[in-house]
């Protein structure tokens, strides 16, 4: 495959360059559908000229559907994406950078989706969408999946889909969320994640960060317990992983903590956990749920971050946390192998 993509490079490079603007036209209705083409022209910086005579093709190709709502995928165009994924991973480099990426992180697997979330608010779907394909590879007879909060999870979430192996599946919250932004709570992208995969859900009702009296009253009280035995056996965690920073500010720490955080230099935080560059722990903050020792005995745990700006974040926490899987994008990608 490598060899004839080398070789169409440089007999029909421009054969190349249209296939892979086509790809991201087709890609991009995906995340978006039904979309107009005056929003698809602006989203992928594209003249409405230029993108006229583009989408006339694919819908001539009985690739694209058009309707007073916008354009959408054909189950061809659904079918041709599917069959494109691995080659246009070749011809982007997306492929070269994942294995750089398993060697330098030393993850199991890595998958890399094209752009960067810092600069296109859209690629987050994207890394969604690939994170939602990965659960489902990974399913088998009965699941119990724990999600975190996050913008990033809230991603994963918009791209859920039912199973069509119709396997059981419940989703628990992987620790408590009260006091963030609704929509962004772990209880929020549980519910919407089962609603989405028509599964189960069970809800945390406890907030984000507690008190050591409050914690130990908590834990006791028999829903809480339920929720969190759950949570224990799950065989699939998704969790996102923060700048440091930016989530010490968005918790309200207080600001002997803060100071505490910012002098140890931390750089990620994921779970509660705050880590430093060399990936050590400097602080943690009391939380109901998943604790970073119990990753060691769950299956499969997928870290979804993304955007150049993380690249820190997530090469820090990655030294020492156990995830089995790393969905990101180019953005954050190239930052790591530049690194």
């Amino acid at each position: 495959m490598r060899s004839l993509i080398e070789v169409q490079r440089k007999l029909l490079p421009d054969l190349l360059a249209v296939m892979q603007k086509r790809y991201e036209i087709l890609k991009y209705i995906r995340l978006t559908q039904p979309i107009g083409r005056r929003s698809l022209s602006q989203s992928l910086g594209h003249s409405e000229r230029i993108l006229r005579s583009e989408v006339q093709f694919l819908k001539d190709q009985n690739l694209l559907d058009f309707s007073t709502s916008g354009m959408s995928l054909t189950p061809d165009g659904e079918m041709l994406l599917l069959q494109l994924e691995e080659v246009m991973k070749e011809v982007s480099g997306l492929s070269v950078l994942e294995a750089k990426l398993r060697e330098k992180l030393n993850v199991k697997e890595v998958v890399v989706v094209s752009g960067d979330s810092d600069q296109s608010p859209w690629v987050q779907k994207e890394m969604g969408r690939a994170a939602v394909s990965c659960i489902k590879e990974r399913l088998n007879g009965k699941n119990i999946v724990a999600v975190t909060g996050g913008t990033t999870l809230t991603a994963v979430a918009e791209m859920m889909k039912p199973d069509v192996k119709n396997r059981e599946l419940s989703f628990v919250p992987a620790r408590g969320g009260l006091g963030e932004n609704v929509e962004n709570q772990a209880n929020t992208i549980c519910a919407k994640m089962a609603e989405k995969a028509m599964g189960q859900y069970k809800l945390l009702h406890v907030p984000d960060v507690v008190s050591a009296e409050s914690y130990h009253s908590l834990i006791s009280e028999p829903s809480i317990k339920e929720v969190l035995n759950l949570i224990k056996s799950s065989s699939m965690v998704i969790h996102g992983i923060g700048d440091a920073k930016t989530m010490a500010e968005r918790r309200k720490t207080a600001q002997e903590d803060l100071r505490k955080i910012e002098n140890a230099k931390a750089v990620a935080e994921a779970f509660g956990y705050y880590f430093n560059q060399q990936g050590e722990v400097v602080h943690k903050v009391q939380t109901i749920g998943i604790q970073l020792e119990d990753l060691k005995h769950i299956k499969h745990v997928i870290a979804v971050a993304g955007g150049s700006s993380k690249a820190k974040a997530i090469e820090a926490y990655l030294k020492q946390a156990h995830s089995s899987l790393l969905i990101t994008d180019e953005g954050a990608a190239k930052e790591l192998v530049r690194d």
